[in-house]
């Protein structure tokens, strides 16, 4: 059985290394280093995670994000920063369970508003937010210069 639980000091080291899947940029350590943080915001973050016979399988980080977010006209907005599930249990609908759960959060936090991004160029992400519920709002390039 899958269970999706509010992450803890328990799940970092499973937590991590989704995050490692998700973004391989960077190390596992540095991911679970950013995890303990968040952790110790509550408040701001919702870290939830899926769990089955004692084994992270997917998690989802939301956020309340008080500035402008691209494609919201209210603020805060509940903001989701990352999901990923093992490719073992991908196709059983546990990512949108993830989402509705950030969702929920964001609710009960007053949000109205519901928001993420992908890169222009990830397909696979792009067919995961419409499939989750999400409506495209934009595509931008941003760009900075050093002064």
């Amino acid at each position: 059985m899958i269970a999706i639980v509010p992450a803890g000091p328990e799940h970092l080291d499973g937590w991590a290394a989704l995050r490692h899947l998700l973004w391989d940029d960077e190390p596992a350590s540095v991911h679970r280093a950013e995890a303990e943080e968040q952790l110790k915001d509550p408040q701001r973050y919702r870290n939830l995670v899926a769990v089955e016979d004692g084994e992270v399988i997917g998690f989802a980080e939301g956020t309340l994000r008080h500035d402008y977010v691209n494609g919201c006209d209210t603020s805060p907005v509940v903001f989701l920063e990352g999901i990923c599930v093992a490719p073992r249990a991908r196709r059983q609908g546990l990512a949108r369970q993830l989402v509705a759960a950030i969702a929920d959060w964001g609710r009960a936090k007053g949000c109205l508003e519901f928001a993420s991004d992908t890169w222009l160029e990830n397909d696979e992400g792009l067919a995961f937010h419409l499939a989750a519920g999400f409506v495209e709002t934009g595509r931008t390039i941003t760009f900075r210069q050093s002064i």
